[in-house]
């Protein structure tokens, strides 16, 4: 069985598992801790009219410590196994580890939310992250994700990405060209949306002033506040000027920026493999958790 014990010895194995390296995960474990602590108060405070004693029931055999829960959670949201392979690794039954999966991934929602880390998801918390950044330079691009083919027709053809050829997934991020991070997430849509039609929905506001590198899938899109640079498409039967030609160079120079994010938020293999899992929700919440997971990787390694 995989215990956190055994495998911190081993520093690549232990990136290769989780995606962090031990400092990294060591320094997330306290916010971990007590976002399970206030969980769990939470919780009590709820059923606090139940007539039996908490912690009844039978004893759980594994992941009876916060590093071996967290250690968990990262596993699967990193290697994105099958929940029987998770079970076997971990020593429980598929239907426990489901369980332990559902429960976990919201404390490490909450942890990651304590520490900072988590993507603004709605235009005022979104405005604020934009101000706190020391640049004022932005990327805005779009990311598709595989799902599994639904079996309505009507959702089989609102899924359906022709760009991909594939049922896809869809968000719109925002980045920070500072610090390399997602400052905005966009709700999870399906994958026939366009960017813009996302983008337009999301309504969003920039403090004065600010850059907003964009690429040509977003014609149109000038959101407030934001002075919008974006490549000129070449016109039919006619060449771009050598200026021009200049200027699409750098502004791809520093839209590549969001590329290396996207990269960055796909190390979590379960927004990169074929999205499998069918709870309500959790096909956003798993973005989520990826981008806070990328933010915190890179502000603690640009400390």
């Amino acid at each position: 069985m995989l215990f956190y014990a055994n495998i911190k010895t081993y520093p690549a194995v232990f990136r290769s598992f989780t995606g962090l390296d031990v400092p990294e995960f060591e320094s997330l474990l306290a916010y971990f801790e007590k976002a399970w602590d206030e969980l769990r108060e939470e919780a009590a405070d709820a059923n606090k009219d139940r007539q039996r004693r908490g912690g009844g029931g039978a004893v759980p055999t594994t992941l009876r410590t916060h590093e071996d829960r967290l250690f968990f959670i990262l596993v699967y949201l990193k290697l994105y196994p099958l929940q029987v392979v998770m079970g076997f690794l971990f020593g429980m039954s598929q239907g426990r580890a489901n369980e332990w999966i559902s429960r976990l991934g919201t404390v490490l929602q909450k942890a990651l939310g304590m520490a900072g880390a988590l993507p603004a998801r709605d235009p005022v918390s979104a405005k604020r992250q934009f101000e706190a950044s020391t640049v004022r330079e932005f990327i805005i691009d779009g990311t598709e994700r595989k799902t599994q083919r639904p079996s309505e027709n009507e959702r089989q053809k609102t899924y359906y990405s022709g760009k991909k050829k594939a049922h896809t997934l869809k968000n719109d991020l925002v980045v920070d060209t500072g610090s390399y991070t997602v400052a905005y997430l966009s709700p999870t849509v399906p994958g026939k949306t366009h960017d813009k039609v996302l983008a337009d929905q999301c309504a969003l506001e920039f403090p004065p002033n600010s850059v907003l590198f964009q690429d040509t899938g977003f014609q149109g899109y000038a959101p407030s506040g934001a002075i919008v640079m974006q490549p000129k498409k070449k016109p039919r039967g006619k060449e771009l000027t050598v200026a021009e030609k200049i200027i699409n160079r750098v502004i791809s120079k520093t839209r590549v920026i969001v590329e290396h994010v996207i990269a960055g938020v796909k190390r979590s293999r379960i927004v990169k493999d074929v999205f499998r899992n069918t709870r309500k929700g959790y096909d956003d919440t798993v973005m989520e958790l990826a981008c806070g997971l990328h933010n915190r990787r890179c502000r603690h390694r640009h400390a």
